[in-house]
């Protein structure tokens, strides 16, 4: 986030442009992004490991997907989670978790009247969002 006084704001596409220049992911990277189902906000990352806190809206499903780079550790704040792993398909709430390792398809629904919210830890040697096979 930029922040400038009323009679400078012309000045942040001055800023902007450099931080582009200089090549840093902050001129492309958005810590919260939203999508139909809801929304993830990238709460840490380091070299190997990103942390998301997803929300899912009521009868919000994210794509069948896999990845070929990564695993991810799924525990839900609150809400239900209708998980599909595999063949299997599991029914979490509040203070339970699941595992989905790498390269096993895998779906993420919020069956319920409120919104899911879960956190996120992947793992892995690459965590770019191209790495998703649906």
């Amino acid at each position: 986030m930029l922040v400038a006084k009323g009679d400078r704001t012309q000045e942040v596409k001055d800023v902007v442009a450099r931080i582009k220049a200089a090549g840093l992911p902050q001129a492309t990277w958005h810590r919260k992004v939203y999508r139909p189902w809801g929304a993830y906000d990238s709460i840490d990352n380091g070299e190997r490991f990103q942390v998301k806190r997803i929300t899912v809206k009521p009868g919000g499903t994210l794509s069948l997907q896999k990845h070929y780079h990564r695993a991810e550790h799924w525990v839900v704040v609150s809400g239900t989670a209708e998980v599909t792993r595999g063949d299997e398909t599991l029914l979490l709430t509040e203070n339970q978790s699941t595992y989905i390792p790498l390269g096993v398809t895998h779906r993420l629904r919020n069956p319920g009247k409120l919104p899911l919210e879960l956190i996120e830890v992947q793992s892995g040697s690459y965590l770019g969002e191209d790495d998703i096979v649906r």
